[in-house]
């Protein structure tokens, strides 16, 4: 009886702690949301949560004043390419480090895993900008893409963990059957790499969401270029020089739907992938 007392009491603690945590991150959103419906000078003023009126035209502003079709269309063209490329990239790297044999094998996969502790703005922006130019590709969305795609060591390593615990038996009755490497990737291991790889995909997608370090710096000639998040930050001062925090909540706000979106339609792989990643790894 002791024991489940104790078992209770802990459950308790920890649903209370999730709690709390769940409120911490979801009360700023509620903010952004409240404060998309006001007029700035109620935002302002900080007089109530909840707008006295709602003001639904602020949407409509935003989206016709600051270009936000066009925002919305760059954030998802780079978000499509680069969870993409993300799913390919790291799952083909997984398997040759995992299935295939080669001197230096664990080498590179050490290497490899550790640009996950590299500071992407920190270290490697200004070469990599410079790269971009001397390569020609500075005023499109091709550098953030391909950023955003080989800056996520820990693609890598999820699947590969994943990969780690597949029987290796299922290799040697494809080569049985006559598959070459690539066939052996496409047919056999591929479709068993669907629960890790919705993972990774959502974690890319996020990821090329919400960046605004890379996708500022090589929008910056470009504005017609500039995904959302760069474009929120734009509306900080309208024509009148005056902060407009009214208009960037509603920006923030429209920003925030496409991810939650994404996350309520692929919530169910999510959690299937993490917890077959857990059980593999």
């Amino acid at each position: 009886m002791g024991v489940k007392k104790s078992r209770a009491l802990s459950n308790t603690v920890v649903y209370i702690i999730m709690t709390i945590m769940a409120l911490i991150i979801i009360c700023p959103v509620f903010y952004a949301l409240c404060g998309s419906l006001k007029t700035n000078l109620q935002l302002m003023s900080g007089e109530s949560l909840l707008p006295t009126t709602w003001e639904f035209q602020n949407f409509i502003e935003v989206w016709k004043k600051a270009n936000f079709a066009q925002y919305t269309f760059n954030s998802l063209f780079i978000c499509f390419f680069s969870t993409l490329g993300a799913v390919l990239l790291s799952s083909l790297t997984a398997f040759c480090i995992e299935r295939c044999d080669f001197p230096g094998r664990k080498f590179v996969k050490n290497l490899y895993l550790m640009t996950m502790f590299i500071a992407l703005g920190a270290v490697t922006l200004r070469p990599l900008y410079t790269l971009a130019v001397n390569v020609g590709i500075q005023n499109s969305l091709w550098p953030i893409i391909l950023i955003t795609i080989g800056a996520q060591g820990s693609n890598v390593f999820l699947v590969s963990k994943f990969i780690a615990g597949l029987p290796k038996e299922l290799d040697e009755a494809a080569i049985i059957d006559g598959c070459g490497p690539f066939r052996l990737f496409w047919q056999v291991l591929l479709p068993l790499l669907k629960p890790i790889i919705s993972v990774v995909a959502l974690f890319q997608f996020r990821v090329a969401w919400n960046d605004y370090i890379t996708s500022s710096v090589f929008t910056m000639t470009t504005p017609q270029l500039r995904p959302l998040t760069v474009g929120i930050v734009q509306l900080k001062y309208g024509a009148s020089a005056a902060a407009e925090y009214h208009l960037m909540m509603a920006g923030a706000a429209i920003s925030i739907i496409p991810m939650l979106l994404v996350y309520l339609l692929c919530n169910r792989y999510f959690v299937d992938g993490v917890t077959a990643g857990s059980v593999k790894g």
